[in-house]
C-alpha cells in the first residue's frame, strides 16, 4: 500500500482489442475507491474505447524498443516477447514510485502473457490477478504464474464485448484486486537472517515437520516449499531476492524428475542457487526414489511395468532404477560441488519416502544403495557427507539434520 486509503491499481490490457472491457473495469475499480493506471500493452491496432495512462508507445520505449519496430519484428511472437519487456519495466517503475499496490490484467493468450511477465517480476505479496479464457482446461499455468503468487481467474466468455457474464466476471475481478490491495499482506522483501527455506512433499512430511519445530524453538523462521517442480525454484528465487538466508533441502524429487523428464522436472539451476549465493545448506535426498507421472491410465507404456505408487487419482509415483539413481547421484553432486558456501549432505540408508520401506510399493534397497554410494564418490572431498542407518522420516534423522544445520547456520536475531 502507498499509505493512502485509495489503493493504486495498475490495469494492463491490449486497448486495440479489449478497450471497452478495460474501460468498464477501470470504472468498476474507481467505484471501489481505487486509483487506476491503465497500461496499454497492445501492439498492432489502435486504442479503441479507452484512453491509456501509459501508452503503448511509452511501454515499448521503456522496454528499449520503438513501437513501429515491434510491428515489423517479423512474427507476432517476437513482437510480444519484446513488448513484455516494456510492460515489465513500466510495472517495476510504478512499484518503485509507490504507484502500484496491485496489478490486474484482462487478456486472451498473448494479452495474459504480457501481463503475467510483469507480475512475475514483482515481489511476492503484491496482489496480482489475471483474467483470461486461457485459465481453463488442461493448460499449463507456468507461463502465467511462474514461481510467483499471481492468481488466474477464468473469464468464462472471451474478453470481447460487454454482456451480463462479462460484467459479473470483471466486477468480481475488480473487487478481488481492490480488496487484496487494500487489506492484503503487502510485498515481501528481505526476511532477515533467521529465515530458512525447507523443501517437502507428503512423503517427507513427518521429518520436515519435526525439523521445522526444532528450528522454531531455536528462534528461526522456517518457510516450507512444496517440491512439486515449482516449490524448489520458488525457494531459490526468494533466496536470490534476499528473502531466504539458509536452506534445508530435504526433498530432491524435482531432481529425480529432471533425470527422468517427469511432471515435476525443473531447470539446470535447481540445487545451485544457494551454493552460488554462499548460503548455508543441508541437503538430504528425500523422495529421490521416484519421479512423477499423471493418472495411472495416462502413463507411457514404458513405465507400466515399473514399481509404482498410486498417490491420488491424478498422480502416480514411479520408481527409479539403480542405473537412474547413479545418474541422479552424479547430478546432485555436480550441482553441489560448485557451491561457494557451506554444504552438508546426509543420506538415510533405509529408504527415501513413505513408500520406500520393506514391503512398500517403491522399496528397492539396491537402487537406494546406488544413490548413496554414488554421492560418496562424486561429492567434492571437502563437503561433509554422512550416511545414517535410518529411514527418511525417522525422528533420529530429522534431529541430526536439525543439529547439523544449527551448527553451520548464520547468527540470527
Amino acid at each position: 500500500m502507498t499509505g493512502r486509503n485509495a489503493p493504486e491499481i495498475v490495469l494492463v490490457g491490449t486497448l486495440d482489442t479489449k478497450g471497452r472491457e478495460i474501460e468498464y473495469t477501470r470504472g468498476a475499480l474507481q467505484r471501489l475507491g481505487c486509483l487506476v493506471t491503465v497500461v496499454d500493452s497492445g501492439i498492432l491496432g489502435e486504442p479503441d474505447g479507452c484512453a491509456a495512462d501509459v501508452t503503448r508507445e511509452e511501454v515499448a520505449a521503456e522496454g528499449g524498443h520503438e513501437l513501429e519496430a515491434l510491428r515489423h519484428a517479423g512474427s507476432r511472437g517476437l513482437a510480444v516477447e519484446r513488448m513484455l519487456e516494456g510492460v515489465r519495466a513500466v510495472c517495476l517503475r510504478l512499484l518503485a514510485e509507490r504507484k502500484l499496490d496491485g496489478v490486474l490484467c484482462l487478456g486472451g493468450a498473448e494479452g495474459a502473457i504480457l501481463g503475467a511477465a510483469a507480475m512475475r517480476a514483482l515481489p511476492v505479496g503484491v496482489p496480482k490477478l489475471i483474467v483470461t479464457p486461457s485459465a481453463s482446461g488442461r493448460r499449463p499455468f507456468a507461463d502465467f504464474v511462474g514461481t510467483n503468487d499471481a492468481m488466474c481467474m477464468h473469464s468464462v466468455v472471451d474478453i470481447l464485448g460487454l454482456n451480463p457474464i462479462a460484467r459479473s466476471v470483471f466486477d468480481n475481478a475488480a473487487a478481488a484486486i481492490a480488496g487484496m490491495a487494500r487489506d492484503g499482506g503487502g510485498p515481501i522483501g528481505a526476511l532477515g537472517p533467521s529465515t530458512v527455506g525447507l523443501t517437502m512433499l507428503g512423503h517427507t512430511t513427518p521429518a520436515v515437520m519435526r525439523i521445522r519445530a526444532r528450528l522454531e524453538r531455536e528462534g528461526y523462521e522456517p518457510v516450507v516449499f512444496h517440491a512439486n517442480g515449482v516449490g524448489g525454484p520458488a525457494m531459490e528465487d526468494l533466496a536470490r531476492g534476499g528473502s531466504i538466508a539458509a536452506v534445508v533441502d530435504y526433498t530432491l524429487s524435482e531432481l529425480a524428475n529432471t533425470v527422468m523428464n517427469g511432471i515435476h522436472t525443473t531447470g539446470p539451476e535447481r540445487l545451485t542457487v544457494a551454493g552460488a549465493l554462499g548460503l548455508p545448506q543441508v541437503v538430504v535426498p528425500g523422495c529421490a526414489d521416484f519421479f512423477n507421472q499423471g493418472a495411472p491410465a495416462t502413463m507411457p507404456p514404458r513405465y507400466r511395468n515399473r514399481k509404482c505408487y498410486y498417490h491420488n487419482p491424478f498422480a502416480t509415483l514411479v520408481r527409479l532404477s539403480a542405473d537412474e539413481m547413479v545418474d541422479l547421484g552424479h547430478m546432485i553432486a555436480s550441482r553441489l560441488n560448485v557451491a561457494k558456501g557451506p554444504v552438508h549432505v546426509i543420506t538415510p540408508t533405509r529408504g527415501f519416502s513413505l513408500a520406500d520401506v520393506p514391503g512398500g510399493d517403491l522399496w528397492d534397497p539396491e537402487a537406494d544403495a546406488a544413490l548413496v554410494e554414488t554421492l560418496a564418490t562424486a561429492l567434492r572431498a571437502d563437503i561433509p557427507y554422512e550416511r545414517v542407518d535410518t529411514h527418511i522420516n525417522d525422528p533420529e534423522l530429522a534431529d541430526l539434520v536439525a543439529e547439523r544445520f544449527l551448527a553451520m547456520a548464520p547468527v540470527h536475531a
